[in-house]
């Protein structure tokens, strides 16, 4: 297929990530004011990619990230393991008291006209104290690494980690993996690490060595200072916005082959419009429209990044690899947690215009 990326047929690993690992507790519809108690997701934005290609896709994966010793860590390691994923940790040594800690994000499930609400606590994180020189990369890549990704979420934590990541997409460059960024802008995030300004400034040494662009209108604009109109007037599922901001994105980084994302109309918490729109080489792509009934709405993103880059990854069709995503990422929403508990099958039948109909 013609989708200008040099993929190399084989490694040790298919995919890579550079992230950082965090656990969610999840109290279902309850605002966290009132609940009791909570499920605990392992999550983590780039992780996900990995573990959703681990686990579904069945790809050779690894994450790089940072890692406590003290019992949060451990359940945290554990459900890496369990996905599949080959762990690369920094370790740091909790003092029992006020960390280094790994990251919690608090989010509810939201109900009906009531949405879904996210707040984190990620004081004394120990991802965000991962630096440049951390991790031997030549090591690394020696082996062979097909594709190596990160995202906003990890270069927003601290200047360390962007540089980080900046040196990792660098590396991996040298060693001829492809390399791919989820814009993933969080406002919360970067309002404290230096605002839009200085993300766009921060984001662009990364993104200078990436083919592979994940985001929306509105990452593109503030993920990477691309004008562009108001997001808010059009229908979220009107990908002519995105399309008409595309010229602009690869004036600014040429470097770029492919850029996709999601498009998502929020009708209620629970019922969504959904579908997904892709640049490829210089050709559109939109992919159709589906009614999803959501569960949960968290992990949807990563979701998608990880069926679509599973397919660029086996040589599939532009159009192939745009509606595996899309199918991928509206059957995350129908599990609890951030992670897939998709089969392949169920992805291929529904990227081929399955139903609900039941299987037996």
């Amino acid at each position: 297929m013609s989708d200008g990326l040099k993929i190399r047929k084989d490694g040790e690993l298919d995919f890579l990530a550079l992230g950082a690992l965090i656990h969610r507790l999840d109290p279902g519809i309850i605002p966290f004011r009132k609940a009791t108690e909570c499920k605990i997701h392992v999550s983590g934005g780039e992780f996900n990619v990995a573990a959703n290609l681990s686990d579904c896709f069945r790809m050779k994966t690894a994450i790089v990230s940072a890692m406590v010793n003290y019992p949060i860590g451990d359940l945290i390691a554990e459900r890496v393991r369990a996905m599949g994923v080959k762990p690369i940790y920094k370790y740091f040594e909790h003092n029992g008291a006020t960390g280094p800690n790994m990251a919690t994000v608090y989010s509810d499930r939201g109900c009906g006209v009531r949405p879904p609400v996210v707040f984190y606590n990620r004081a004394n994180e120990a991802g965000a104290m991962l630096r440049p020189g951390d991790f031997d990369w030549k090591a690394i890549f020696a082996q062979g690494v097909r594709w190596v990704h990160c995202g906003g979420l990890f270069a927003a934590l601290s200047a360390s980690t962007a540089a980080l990541a900046a040196e990792m997409m660098k590396e991996a460059k040298a060693a001829g993996a492809v390399t791919s960024f989820d814009l993933n802008f969080r406002e919360k995030l970067w309002k404290i690490s230096g605002g839009i300004d200085h993300a766009v400034e921060t984001i662009g040494k990364i993104v200078q060595n990436v083919d592979v662009l994940i985001g929306n209108e509105e990452d593109l604009q503030k993920g990477l200072g691309i004008p562009g109109p108001d997001v808010t007037a059009k229908s979220k599922l009107d990908p002519s916005v995105f399309f008409g901001m595309i010229d602009r994105v690869v004036k600014k980084h040429p470097q770029a082959k492919v850029v996709a994302t999601t498009l998502r109309e929020v009708h209620s918490t629970n019922r969504h419009s959904w579908s997904a729109v892709a640049w490829i080489d210089g050709k559109s792509y939109t992919a159709p429209t589906a009614e999803l009934d959501v569960y949960d709405r968290v992990g949807g993103g990563d979701g998608f990044a990880a069926g679509f880059i599973y397919g660029l990854l086996n040589g599939q069709s532009p159009e192939e690899c745009l509606r595996l995503g899309w199918a991928h990422g509206a059957l995350l929403t129908t599990f609890p947690g951030d992670t897939t508990m998709a089969t392949l099958d169920q992805v291929r039948a529904f990227a081929q215009g399955g139903s609900a109909r039941i299987q037996r």
